[in-house]
């Protein structure tokens, strides 16, 4: 039979075996590794992967994290702002080892950050920054205001005088961008002014029925900048339907396979070109620099390029 003394060194043993075995099993998300196979896990949260371009950004993402052996997680937010919130928070209970975000709502993801920067996750945002920058490691985008002004520009050198309309999308910070960058250029053009601002939720779907509502607002509407190719492959179909699409010009950003198509076809006068791929590239690697422990800037901005008809074969080889 053990002594008092005894039994509270055995006590203090075992007690000091949980403690460890607890700290050995929850480890840092910066080194988590998936059980089995020795792969740490990286999560990507979408707002969307109905759209070519973030299919493009999840390849330059899976381009390098699956070149170290590891593995990316994928996740679609349906544009859904509760879904992203509850997405973020399965993949911080994953032990993830950085989570990529690309907002819903810029606004609307400090609560995430939070509970990420809490749990020692490092977060990274892709091609949409949000307000609350410092919750984050850094911020991964094209120079979107610089796509707005090149989509005044080009818009300029071929419809003078102009009345446009504008296919917003508010919540997020990059299309924020567009639009100043575009009204910023547009104002150098006495000739040129902006008849409405709508929503058109980004997207093929909601871009058609509010072009379709602004044609029967503003008849004389001559250009159109939607935020984006999706949204002006919309308001395009719904310029066809009305029979308008020969006498309004659109100019939009992204330069997607659909929008250079519909560029070739003289559908679409210009788009303000983004490299989805060369963010997501960029931004895994980011990634492995801090995991690494090397310094990571807090913004790093992806260059756009402008794309008309003259260009937009040579664009493609080149993309």
């Amino acid at each position: 039979m053990m002594h008092g003394e005894g039994r509270t060194g055995v006590m203090r043993v075992l007690l000091a075996a949980v403690i460890l075995a607890c700290f050995g099993c929850s480890g840092n998300p910066q080194t988590a590794k998936k059980e089995g196979d020795g792969k740490r896990l990286f999560g990507v949260v979408l707002q969307t992967m109905n759209n070519p371009f973030f299919v493009e950004l999840v390849g330059g993402l899976e381009e390098v994290i699956e070149s170290k052996g590891d593995e990316l997680l994928v996740l679609d937010s349906q544009f859904n702002s509760l879904k992203q919130r509850n997405d973020i928070s399965d993949l911080i209970l994953k032990g993830a080892a950085t989570i990529f975000i690309n907002p819903v709502n810029w606004e609307g993801i400090k609560g995430s950050l939070l509970q990420a920067k809490e749990k020692n996750v490092p977060c990274i945002v892709v091609d949409a920054p949000v307000k609350d920058e410092d919750l984050v490691l850094c911020q991964v985008a094209s120079d979107n205001l610089e796509a707005g002004r090149l989509a005044a520009r080009a818009l300029a050198e071929v419809r003078r005088p102009a009345k446009v309309v504008i296919l917003h999308l508010s919540v997020n910070k990059a299309c924020i961008d567009r639009v100043e960058g575009f009204k910023e250029e547009l104002a150098k053009y006495p000739d040129m002014g902006i008849l409405d601002i709508q929503e058109g939720k980004g997207t093929t779907e909601g871009g058609r029925p509010v072009m379709r509502d602004l044609l029967g607002r503003f008849p004389d509407l001559n250009a159109v900048f939607p935020i984006n190719d999706p949204s002006a492959l919309g308001a395009i179909s719904a310029l066809e339907s009305a029979g308008k699409l020969a006498d309004v010009t659109v100019v939009t950003v992204d330069g997607s396979a659909e929008g250079i198509a519909a560029i070739k076809a003289g559908k679409l006068h210009s788009t303000s070109a983004q490299f989805p791929r060369r963010i997501g590239k960029t931004s895994a690697e980011k990634a492995y620099d801090h995991l690494e422990g090397r310094p990571v800037e807090k913004n790093v901005v992806i260059p756009v390029e402008l794309v008309t008809r003259e260009n937009a074969d040579a664009f493609l080889e080149k993309k």
